[in-house]
């Protein structure tokens, strides 16, 4: 029986590898920066990609988010705000996105006016899970692990594989650090043990703090990899 199951985990992700390949290759023929973003639940995700979204269409940017969840629209409401094309994805159960829901969703936006072609950036917000989306690739450019002063610095150290995968972190909630005692050494020291050399933000939703700098990172990684 365990071989089955491992026979069936290794069919499902190679698949899923498959189709992210082809993804990857529709993002590059658009132009367009793909963005992964992961965290377990309640890190501030959605607070950090409205806050992202609004501030890059101030600027003049055009960019778009798919929204993973298992149930409700909520999260795509609340990020439609921002005035971006937003598409909120459904996974009913499942615990992560993966390269098939993504492509569907992609195939049925287009129809509505909203292609690829069209933006300069996709944020795809996965479910909060720091466990299961570390295996599934979505064709993404980057990778973003967000973790919050709430949750402590040892974050990484329990979820080693999804830290290590990723290309850039972010913390969050920084307007909290104090009153939550959280130990900023400690956590940037776990971060880079993990995945020497990764680039850190660390901002605040609520503040600002440590927006224009994540807003730079991703102008700077557009245009190199135009």
């Amino acid at each position: 029986m365990t071989t089955r199951i491992v026979e069936l985990r290794r069919g499902i992700l190679k698949k899923n590898d498959e189709l992210a390949a082809g993804l990857r290759e529709r993002y590059a023929a658009a132009g367009v920066l793909v963005l992964n973003l992961v965290s377990s639940p309640g890190t501030g995700k959605t607070a950090f990609l409205e806050l992202t979204l609004k501030e890059l269409r101030a600027r003049g940017a055009k960019a778009a988010a798919l929204v993973g969840d298992l149930e409700t629209d909520n999260d795509a409401r609340r990020l439609a705000a921002s005035g971006a094309p937003v598409r909120q994805i459904n996974t009913h159960g499942i615990c992560h996105l993966d390269a098939e829901m993504i492509g569907k969703h992609l195939n049925e936006w287009e129809p509505e006016g909203v292609a690829l072609q069209g933006l300069e950036y996709l944020f795809i917000e996965n479910v909060g899970n720091l466990v299961c989306p570390s295996s599934y690739d979505l064709g993404e450019k980057i990778r973003v692990a967000l973790l919050s002063v709430t949750e402590g610095e040892d974050k990484p150290l329990k979820y080693p594989t999804m830290f290590n995968s990723a290309d850039a972190a972010v913390i969050t909630k920084m307007d909290l650090a104090g009153p939550c005692e959280f130990n900023r050494e400690l956590a940037l020291r776990n971060i880079n043990e993990i995945r020497p050399g990764m680039r850190v933000f660390e901002t605040s939703s609520k503040t600002g703090a440590g927006i224009e700098e994540w807003l730079g990172y991703l102008a700077e990684e557009r245009a190199a990899r135009a």
